[in-house]
């Protein structure tokens, strides 16, 4: 190995012997294994900081404005954003075409409790069953407010209130008092249930889902509507549901 003029006043050039009048000198053999080391370790820098700044995901991903409607950037076989705009969209227009819930001569409209607790998710999926129910209880109130009444779950906060309003710690509001609170004539409960399959060959995950819908009359337990929003997925790669 020889000395150039950019290895040439390095601690290893210094130990080469002079020889002057030589444009090039021989190194020893310990100088040129340090020489030779501190050298690869530069090519290794750079060539870590070009993987680096040539990376796809070096400079971050901004964020994206996507339709809820529709399949996500990040998607898995499990129940989605998309699937519970879909659910609710196909269940809400399933109970406003049965014709107990059609417009009365009487002026009458059914009423209606959605509550969470009565949706149970069985799955292998952890789920906010929230987000179905609020789905559902908005569409069926925007789409039927002349045909179905909707009865509030939060019955703490309305017994308060009515407390409230008959020891005089508040007046009466403006609709007056009322002889008791809304009673409902239908309550709609669900379940979610899931089937997993994996392949240990080749790492495909499958998933089977099903939510159920159930109207029951509260009177008389009567069982007046039911349907099921169901789905099946297979991937190789899945992805991480919280």
């Amino acid at each position: 190995m020889t000395v150039t003029d950019k290895t040439a006043g390095t601690p290893a050039a210094r130990e080469i012997g002079e020889a002057e009048g030589k444009a090039a000198r021989t190194i020893p053999p310990t100088a040129a294994l340090r020489l030779a080391g501190g050298m690869a370790a530069c090519v290794l820098v750079a060539l870590l900081a070009g993987c680096l700044a040539t990376a796809p995901n070096a400079a971050g991903v901004s964020a994206m404005e996507l339709d809820p409607g529709r399949k996500g950037a990040v998607s898995g076989v499990g129940l989605e954003g998309h699937d519970i705009v879909a659910m609710a969209d196909q269940m809400m227009r399933d109970i406003l075409a049965q014709p107990r819930f059609a417009p009365g001569r009487d002026g009458k409209r059914p009423r209606i409790a959605l509550d969470g607790a009565n949706f149970v998710n069985d799955s292998a999926q952890p789920l906010d069953r929230q987000l179905i129910v609020d789905r559902l209880r908005v569409s069926l109130n925007r789409a039927a407010q002349a045909r179905i009444q909707f009865v509030s779950t939060q019955t703490a906060l309305v017994e308060r209130e009515r407390q409230a309003k008959r020891s005089g710690a508040t007046d009466a509001g403006t609709l007056g008092l009322a002889r008791a609170r809304l009673g409902a004539d239908y309550s709609l409960s669900g379940r979610i249930g899931s089937l997993d399959s994996r392949s240990a060959t080749t790492g495909m995950v499958q998933r089977y889902m099903q939510i159920s819908f159930e109207l029951v009359e509260v009177e008389t337990g009567e069982l007046v509507w039911s349907n099921i929003y169901a789905f099946q997925r297979a991937a190789a790669d899945d992805v991480v549901y919280r």
